[in-house]
C-alpha cells in the first residue's frame, strides 16, 4: 500500500522541472545580458579610443586636434549607445610632448561606465550598478607631416 502511494508521482516531474528551469533559468540569462553590456560597452571605448587617437595624428594643430578627438569619441560611444556626456578622456605626448611633431606617439584614453540591464532606479542603484571601462590607443605623427624635414 504504501509502495503505491509513493510511486504515483503523475505530474510532479513538470513541477519540478518549472521550478528548478526557472531558477537556474533567470539568472542565466540575466547573467547573459549583463556580459552583453559590458563588452558592448568595452568595445565602444576601445573603437572611440582607436579612432580618437588616429584623427589627433592627423590634425593640423592643437586646436583641430582637441575638436577631432572630442567629435570622434561622442560619435563612436552615441553608436553603441554608451552615454558620451559621462565619458572622459585624456590625450598625451611622448617624447617630446609636441602632438604635432614628427615620430610624436600621441595616446588616447577614454574612460566610461556602463549601467548593468533591468537595474531599477530606487534607492540610487542605478549609480551603484555601473561598471567603469577604459581603453587607451597610441598612434605615431607620421614622419611625413607638413612642415618637418624628410
Amino acid at each position: 500500500m504504501l509502495r503505491s502511494r509513493l510511486s504515483t508521482d503523475d505530474g510532479s516531474a513538470s513541477l519540478e522541472f518549472l521550478t528548478v528551469g526557472m531558477i537556474l533559468l533567470v539568472p542565466i540569462v540575466y547573467l547573459v545580458l549583463a556580459m552583453a553590456s559590458i563588452q558592448g560597452g568595452a568595445l565602444a571605448v576601445e573603437g572611440a579610443a582607436r579612432q580618437a587617437a588616429r584623427v589627433a595624428v592627423q590634425a593640423s594643430d592643437e586646436r583641430a586636434a582637441h575638436d577631432a578627438v572630442e567629435r570622434a569619441v561622442r560619435i563612436t560611444l552615441d553608436d553603441y549607445g554608451v552615454d558620451a556626456d559621462e565619458a572622459s578622456v585624456t590625450v598625451s605626448c611622448s617624447p617630446s610632448g609636441d602632438c604635432h611633431a614628427a615620430g610624436e606617439r600621441v595616446r588616447v584614453s577614454v574612460i566610461a561606465s556602463v549601467t548593468l540591464p533591468l537595474v531599477p532606479d530606487v534607492l540610487s542603484l542605478h549609480q551603484a550598478a555601473r561598471v567603469p571601462l577604459e581603453a587607451s590607443a597610441t598612434q605615431t605623427v607620421s614622419r611625413f607631416v607638413a612642415g618637418s624635414d624628410p
